[in-house]
């Protein structure tokens, strides 16, 4: 059994879903070596975070973003943990609701991924900075 680790350190986005599974890939690069195992990714953060989701249409990513901002809103009267921004406590929340964690298998040195799957960082805030995730690769290699 093969253990490699990786942080990868994403460059800053905009609020939003954005398709990163390629970025994942290349920044592994013991990936393709790998005939069978697991990988996983867990983002260093609590105001974003990591899913699996359609990889091919943008529309996608658009509606998720609009969905996640009216579902939780900002500056809800009810939110005590307001000193970081108006976008800070609903951006916990929607990191609670997606996750911080992934776990993917690996099958002939590929994710193994649904034809229409790919990994979505997911930034809640408007100006969250660059992001780490620590990858964990682990496995049989060739």
């Amino acid at each position: 059994m093969d253990w490699i680790q990786h942080e990868i350190v994403m460059a800053p986005r905009d609020r939003g879903f954005h398709l990163v599974t390629s970025e994942v890939e290349s920044a592994i690069p013991e990936l393709p070596t790998f005939r069978h195992g697991m990988l996983h990714l867990l983002i260093l953060h609590t105001s974003a975070s990591l899913t699996l989701n359609e990889n091919a249409d943008p529309d996608v990513r658009h509606d998720f973003k609009a969905h996640f901002d009216q579902m939780v809103p900002e500056r809800a009267p009810f939110y005590r943990h307001t000193l970081e921004g108006d976008d800070d406590m609903p951006a916990h929340i929607k990191g609670a609701l997606t996750g911080f964690g992934l776990t993917i298998p690996v099958r002939n040195g590929r994710l193994w991924l649904g034809t229409w799957q790919g990994i979505y960082l997911c930034e809640h805030r408007d100006r969250g900075g660059s992001r780490r995730i620590a990858a964990t690769l682990f496995g049989q290699s060739s």
